[in-house]
């Protein structure tokens, strides 16, 4: 029996992939665990691999869009006809490409005056999708012919095109540049996460003095533990006894866990990611270090894994170039804590003034979820973990 091979789902806001790079040809014999394709979504890239042993048969062109659950392909036993494509397919939630499941044929696309249009199936079954004239598309494909990249290619210059003009009396812009890739998702992420959580911050100065002090001494010799990875485990401890802030809101229903596995956002050149680390309550400080500077390089390196940016119970963003700013919570998690730079500034300590180094911290949490009274809680239990930190360094 025919084994469908379909885009996979790499993270909780995917909705598809682009298949860059087929790395079997139609009719080659695939093993058990061969890599079949490459495929590329907004933040990462990933080996896609034969679940069983079979014929491989793409329906879809190298460089095709797909959504999440579309048709990539077969895997056939030997002899084994194509089957028959459904009736209908679930475009994508972007609504201008859909799912790629196409006729094991495809008939030459036909210009409005008859003549045949030199084309490749993909590209004719996404312009038949976006109701496209294939006649009017600049060919850039092989002998002339069409490829999705041209339809593609088209329809964005239609769609810009078509785009509202700047309001009027402003100067006339150095560039435009569409949202796209990486940064469209992270600009619909946050929209609807504004949208759809009831998000209130609450923030704190930290003495940070003593950590640094701490920090600084346990570093030598040894990879350098940074101020975020105290943050972190301070952090995981608070939430050990503050456990409803570790928690996730699905579809009405709020879940509490009670291993505490933190994302830490790492800014990249056009956006940024959150990779994980989990299980941080039961870390040491060097093994967290040495977990955020991998994870950190593999983000950086585009070789995060899909294991690498899924499952957080509560996130970090680190912003040491201010001193305060708002975090916008990463759904479904309830609480996420941004942290600003620490810097040297007069405190009043036993009645007198001293120099101490200090840090603001903000939360955001979920009002739905977590009350202020709960926020507060946190925020306190942090302080105190974070301004008598010995037990941190343990």
């Amino acid at each position: 029996m025919a084994t469908r091979i379909v885009m996979p789902r790499l993270g909780d806001f995917m909705t598809e992939g682009t298949v860059v790079r087929l790395a079997k040809a139609q009719g080659d014999n695939v093993g058990q665990g061969e890599v079949i394709a490459e495929i590329e979504t907004e933040k990462l890239n990933y080996d896609l691999e034969a679940t069983e042993g079979g014929v491989f048969h793409p329906v879809v062109d190298e460089g095709a869009t797909v959504a999440v659950d579309g048709l990539i392909g077969y895997l056939l036993a030997e002899g084994e006809a194509v089957p028959e494509p459904p009736q209908a397919q679930t475009p994508s939630s972007a609504g201008s490409r859909a799912a790629a499941i196409p006729p094991p044929r495809s008939r030459p696309a036909a210009a409005t005056n008859g003549d045949v249009v030199p084309s490749t199936p993909g590209a004719r079954r996404l312009a038949a999708n976006l109701e496209i004239d294939l006649s009017q598309v600049t060919p850039s494909g092989p002998r002339g012919r069409i490829v999705e990249a041209d339809v593609r290619a088209f329809a964005e210059q239609q769609q810009a095109d078509a785009a509202p003009k700047l309001p009027r009396g402003l100067p006339e812009p150095s560039e435009s540049k569409p949202l796209r890739g990486m940064r469209q998702t992270i600009a619909r992420h946050m929209k609807d996460s504004l949208a759809n959580s009831a998000q209130l911050s609450y923030s704190l100065e930290l003495d940070v003095t003593e950590a640094q002090r701490l920090r600084r001494e346990a570093s030598q010799g040894q990879d350098t533990i940074t101020l975020a990875d105290v943050l972190m485990k301070a952090c995981a401890e608070t939430l050990k006894r503050v456990g409803a802030v570790n928690s996730v809101l699905v579809d009405g229903t709020a879940h509490y866990f009670d291993q505490v596995n933190i994302g830490l956002a790492v800014a990249l050149g056009d956006g940024l990611i959150v990779p994980v680390i989990r299980d941080v309550g039961q870390l040491n400080l060097q093994q967290i270090s040495g977990a955020t500077t991998d994870v950190s390089a593999k983000a950086r390196d585009s070789k995060l894994t899909v294991n690498d940016v899924v499952g957080a119970t509560f996130t970090i963003s680190v912003l040491g170039t201010v001193d305060v700013f708002t975090p916008i919570l990463n759904p479904p998690e309830n609480g996420i804590l941004g942290v600003g730079r620490s810097v040297q500034k007069p405190a009043v300590r036993d009645g007198e003034i001293v120099i101490r180094e200090m840090l603001t911290v903000t939360l955001t949490a979920d009002h739905q979820v977590i009350d202020g009274a709960i926020a507060a809680s946190f925020m306190r239990r942090l302080q105190a973990t974070v301004e008598r930190p010995a037990a941190l360094f343990r």
